[in-house]
């Protein structure tokens, strides 16, 4: 997928890996092909750098809670 594992590591029943893919598109394939084999799920969190965290915090996206 071009990209490259950063970390394995083993919890109590679970296993995390941590890895530095080439976009959210490479991630969510390489979790599509691993979920199919149905052995094992996954759940992806993208994680965001801190240039991208303070972008995030001075967009003022348009929301209205739901029945207000």
């Amino acid at each position: 997928m071009g990209g490259r594992l950063e970390a394995f590591y083993f919890a109590f029943g679970d296993v995390y890996v941590i890895a530095d893919l080439p976009d959210n598109a490479a991630a969510a394939a390489l979790s599509l092909t691993i979920s199919a084999s149905g052995v094992v799920s996954t759940t992806v969190t993208v994680l965001l750098t801190v240039e991208e965290a303070d972008r995030a915090v001075k967009l003022s996206p348009q929301y209205r809670a739901p029945g207000q």
